[in-house]
């Protein structure tokens, strides 16, 4: 069910009223008095799109800077968050279906009072010790209202959204304690090198989805047998180049391992390309509630995998290639990648697959292969332009080969499978209105 906006929207406002303008200084010409008549333009009246993208740098520094949640879980909050404040846009403008909800908003009410009570909402459940940065920023999202029955009106719905979100969410399987229990033997997964850390965030393989029917719906087959050719292929690349000394490994490819190594900055890089391309608040809305939701459940079908196969990462099959059964690999007891190991299985690779997702959710969002995102790398502080989806995955991809904790088919298997779970879902969500 979509609700029916009060308004007409953003862009089809500016521009009927541009064309009234227009036309009205050619109908009416030189006024009587003999001077130019110059036609004055109307402001919009379109709600500002900004409450999103602040609430979404308010979400990231509660949740990654003050609960210090770490890769791959804080897109899963953020998940949450987006979905509460595209209902609550939605619910107002209308244009989309909203997420699971058939409730509409009071028409005249204010879409971004509704978008901040819904984001404050949320963080507000999950995150209490945020109290005094929440309060903040809900404190300056309220002032740019005027006061009103608009603003109250959708503070209350806003809060409606929230709270729906948060009860679907309820017993969903967050922190569950899931462990890895497989007992070590060859091609199977145990710590790493250097800190030798238990298997990190498991219960995400086990969260139910938020759009997708369970974790294992997208499960791939298994990766490739020890003695299989293609297992040796992908243990003798990333055994050449992701050597943390690597000869083979050229400069402009360490920058890119590099460069992947930790977040690159996607919620930052959302902001700038909506801003940049002049999104109205409905548009923000669901371009954050897609590429979040769809993130989270490629996080959960990545930990589903790593969970069901748990392959050994590269450093442990190079260190103990002499017990694979493999004739074509060779043990190397000293081999160390170009950066840590993260604490947990190969198969499939989150990096790959979250990206494969984000990358096909942006082109069905645009109707384009053009994505013109500009992406901050958290590890080295580099800025990289990626105008198509297309050179955005092939570097994540290559990127994780390179940097020596990924096999290449952990990568490519799970770049597909995101960009085929992302055109499932969007099929059946965030759609526009009928």
């Amino acid at each position: 069910m979509a609700c029916r906006s009060s308004r007409v929207f953003p862009r089809t406002a500016a521009r009927l009223v541009l064309t009234a303008v227009i036309g009205l200084a050619l109908a009416v010409g030189p006024a009587a008095s003999g001077g130019d008549v110059v036609a004055q333009p109307t402001r919009s009246s379109a709600p500002d799109p900004s409450v999103i993208t602040d609430w979404n740098a308010v979400a990231t520094a509660t949740i990654v800077t003050d609960a210090r949640r770490v890769i791959p879980e804080p897109v899963i909050w953020q998940a949450f968050v987006h979905l509460a404040m595209y209902n609550a846009v939605v619910g107002i403008e209308g244009g989309y279906v909203p997420y699971r909800w058939r409730a509409c908003g009071p028409r005249g009410a204010s879409s971004v009072a509704a978008a901040a009570a819904a984001a404050h909402r949320v963080l507000s459940v999950y995150f209490p010790g945020s109290r005094p940065r929440l309060e903040k920023a809900y404190a300056a999202s309220l002032a740019a209202v005027p006061e009103g029955p608009a603003k109250e009106q959708g503070v209350r719905f806003g809060v409606r959204a929230a709270d729906h979100v948060i009860a679907l969410r309820e017993d969903d399987g967050r922190s569950a304690p899931v462990e890895f229990t497989r007992p070590p033997a060859p091609g199977v997964w145990r710590p790493t090198p250097p800190g030798h850390l238990p298997f990190k965030s498991a219960w995400t393989g086990r969260l139910r989805p938020l759009l997708l029917t369970s974790p294992r719906q997208f499960r791939p087959g298994p990766p490739p047998g020890l003695t299989s050719g293609r297992y040796a292929e992908d243990l003798a690349e990333v055994k050449a180049y992701g050597e943390r000394n690597s000869t083979r490994r050229s400069p402009s490819q360490t920058e890119t391992a590099l460069f992947f190594a930790g977040e690159v900055g996607v919620q930052e890089g959302l902001r700038d390309h909506g801003v940049r391309h002049g999104f109205g608040i409905t548009e923000t809305a669901r371009l954050f509630a897609a590429v979040n939701a769809v993130a989270a459940d490629a996080v959960i079908t990545t930990w589903d995998s790593k969970l069901h196969y748990g392959s050994w990462r590269p450093v442990t099959a190079i260190h103990l290639a002499d017990t694979d059964g493999n004739p074509a690999t060779q043990p190397d007891p000293q081999w160390q990648a170009l950066i840590d190991t993260p604490p947990h299985p190969d198969y499939l690779s989150g990096h790959a697959t979250v990206g494969g997702a984000v990358m096909r959710t942006l082109t069905e969002l645009f109707g384009s292969p053009r994505v013109d995102l500009r992406l901050t790398s958290a590890a080295t502080g580099v800025m990289r332009h990626y105008a198509y989806a297309d050179q955005y995955n092939r570097d994540v991809v290559d990127s994780r080969v390179w940097a020596g904790v990924h096999t290449r088919t952990a990568d490519r298997v799970g770049n597909d499978v995101g960009g085929r779970l992302a055109a499932w879902a969007l099929q059946r969500n965030f759609r526009p209105a009928s």
